[in-house]
């Protein structure tokens, strides 16, 4: 496997924020589609590909939450997407569609953590399946708008590195870990960037994937107080206790960054953060900082499409190939 895992001393670092990516740039004409873009992480890139000109459409899966964090954001469309639901997936998909627009930027922005057992879909595993599986059926049934030039970002997270995909049972049928679950799914989303960007760089479209850092967002909500405070988040008091926390604005620079920084040309199937390419973590034991290489491993990628297009039935990209 050859390592494109260097970083690139892009000038940015982890205090960097999106509006400090996307100063100076002018996104007029650009059209962008983020997952989740009404809520945290997704909120703040809403916003900042708003303000440098960008037309953003927002898919959440309550519309009308969107709608009331956007009040002040008039330029942004919203549409009803839940991505635990392939019927609700292509639904959103065929209304874009027949706008007949081109997509210049997808972030899937979108997903779930540490969330009690849950089974949806064909008894799919609630993280994986909204997480990766309903991402991975977003971006084929929109290929058409995409192909010519875009780019596509996953959102991992630096969890990947307590687990790999899990392949003799990857919807824990033989015991439930919600921590693990979560690993597994972010490994996933880093992986479905990878094998995207190798079968899509011959039409225009660049994948990449992100851990955006550590944050304080609603995607903590299945956590309880107690937790948060064992994990060192929180002091006995429920304050902000770990320095290393990004604020949502930091927290959103690095897929604000892969999007449209003409730093990456070139660079596609990456892992990043802090803006810039991630270094390769090969130590014995993981450090949560990088990426392992389970996340970058071409084959493990194209093994992972090949389970997708199988549980959903969906695949506009090797099926006839």
């Amino acid at each position: 496997m050859t390592n494109k895992q260097i970083p690139i001393g892009s000038g940015f670092g982890a205090d960097t924020t999106a509006d400090d990516v996307l100063q100076g740039r002018d996104l007029t004409g650009k059209v962008a589609i983020v997952t989740g873009g009404h809520s945290g992480l997704g909120l703040e890139t809403t916003r900042a590909l708003a303000r440098a000109g960008a037309q953003v459409v927002v898919a959440a899966r309550h519309p009308s939450s969107a709608h009331a964090a956007l009040a002040d954001l008039p330029g942004a469309e919203i549409g009803e997407l839940d991505l635990g639901n392939l019927d609700s997936v292509r639904a959103f998909a065929e209304h874009f569609l027949a706008t007949g627009r081109h997509i210049d930027i997808l972030i899937n922005n979108a997903g779930i953590m540490a969330c009690p057992e849950t089974r949806i879909g064909a008894g799919w595993e609630a993280q994986f399946a909204t997480n990766h599986l309903g991402h991975y059926a977003l971006v084929n049934l929109l290929w058409p708008a995409l192909v010519g030039g875009a780019r596509v970002v996953a959102v991992s997270s630096a969890g990947h590195h307590a687990s790999g995909i899990r392949w003799e049972d990857v919807q824990f049928h033989k015991g439930y870990d919600k921590w693990l679950a979560y690993a597994q799914s972010k490994t996933a989303n880093a992986l479905f960037a990878l094998q995207l960007d190798m079968l899509g760089r011959d039409v225009g479209v660049r994948a990449f994937s992100l851990h955006p850092g550590k944050i304080f967002t609603p995607l903590q909500r299945h956590l309880t107080r107690d937790e948060m405070i064992a994990a060192g988040w929180l002091d006995a008091d429920g304050n902000p206790a770990d320095p290393t926390f990004k604020t949502p604005q930091q927290g959103a620079a690095t897929q604000v960054w892969a999007a449209t920084s003409s730093q990456l040309n070139g660079f596609g199937g990456v892992y990043c953060e802090d803006c810039d390419i991630a270094p390769l973590d090969i130590g014995a034991q993981p450090s949560f900082v990088g990426v392992r290489g389970h996340a970058v491993d071409p084959e493990q990628a194209a093994r992972l499409w090949r389970l997708s297009a199988e549980l959903t039935g969906i695949d506009a990209l090797t099926a006839n190939t």
